[in-house]
């Protein structure tokens, strides 16, 4: 697993502070898992949490009675990398706020780790590293369904479309007073389908919001992953909302719906990729490409 004594030393150590009772997880992000015989004898090894970019090695994992969850398969940083592997924890209830995690990742594809991270899910200091809690998401969300569109986004981050870089904006949520607050700037491709039949949590439903997403205009999809329409028109622009310099209309229309709604908005930056949650007219999440296909 590691390549010489002090990266071996330093994974040990990592291992070793799993069985301390005030750490909750060992989130270990790679794909490359480490050796049974660094493993083996651990009685904490239970807190350990896989997160992988192979489904195959994820049911590999699990067909040993491991923890496991998947993450999308694209070189963003490491601090980016341990981010969206929280959220997939989160998603799939292995966190919750108050716990303690330990977070280990790497470069590259991980064959080595050399970054270990200390968070507190939910935890509202400013200096914390990494900010990743639930994004205070009422009830009545669905953590699959939004998990999912931050997934299919970063894919419109690092593949565009047919070869080009696009922007794009998904609102989930609140979707009647969104679509109040909205107006159709192109003919709804989505109208005339049944409910059952656009749901962003099916293939090919997320395959056609990443071809729609050259389309001007926002997705808009309810809670339980329906999606009501492409090629609407954010008509909020509320001027108390404050974002960091060189955010331009894109993301002052999905911080301004998510300031007047109880929705969560989702950005895709034509220029770099970099995809952004918003929630309560602020930034709850940052993940930015470290290299992009287009």
């Amino acid at each position: 697993m590691a390549d010489g004594k002090l990266d071996r030393d330093f994974l040990r150590s990592a291992l070793a502070l799993m069985s301390r009772t005030d750490v909750d997880r060992l989130l270990f992000v790679s794909d490359h898992p480490p050796s049974p015989t660094e493993i083996r004898g651990r009685p904490t090894k239970r807190k350990l949490v896989y997160a992988v970019s192979s489904e195959g090695i994820a049911n590999q994992l699990k067909a040993k009675k491991a923890t496991a969850v998947l993450i999308p398969p694209y070189d963003y940083t490491r601090i980016e990398k341990i981010k969206v592997a929280v959220v997939a924890a989160q998603s799939a209830g292995l966190l919750k706020d108050g716990d303690t995690v330990l977070a280990l990742c790497g470069p590259g594809d991980d064959r080595v780790m050399d970054t270990l991270v200390k968070l507190v899910i939910g935890s509202e200091d400013p200096e914390e590293k990494i900010r990743v809690d639930t994004l205070g998401l009422p009830p009545e969300f669905s953590s699959q369904v939004v998990e999912s569109l931050i997934h299919t986004a970063m894919e419109i981050g690092a593949e565009g479309y047919e070869g080009h870089a696009v922007g794009t904006i998904v609102v989930i949520g609140d979707s009647t007073a969104v679509m109040e607050k909205s107006r159709q700037l192109i003919l709804n491709p989505f109208q005339g389908i049944s409910e059952a039949e656009r749901n962003a949590l099916d293939p090919p439903i997320r395959e056609a919001i990443k071809t729609f997403s050259a389309l001007d205009g926002a997705f808009i999809i309810r809670e339980d992953g329906v999606v009501m329409a492409a090629g609407r028109y954010l008509l909020s622009m509320s001027r108390d909302v404050k974002l960091p310099m060189g955010l331009g209309a894109r993301h002052s229309a999905a911080a301004s719906i998510t300031a007047e709604s109880n929705a969560v908005a989702i950005t895709v930056s034509q220029t770099t990729g970099t995809v952004r949650v918003f929630r309560e007219g602020e930034i709850a999440l940052e993940l930015r490409q470290k290299l992009r296909r287009v």
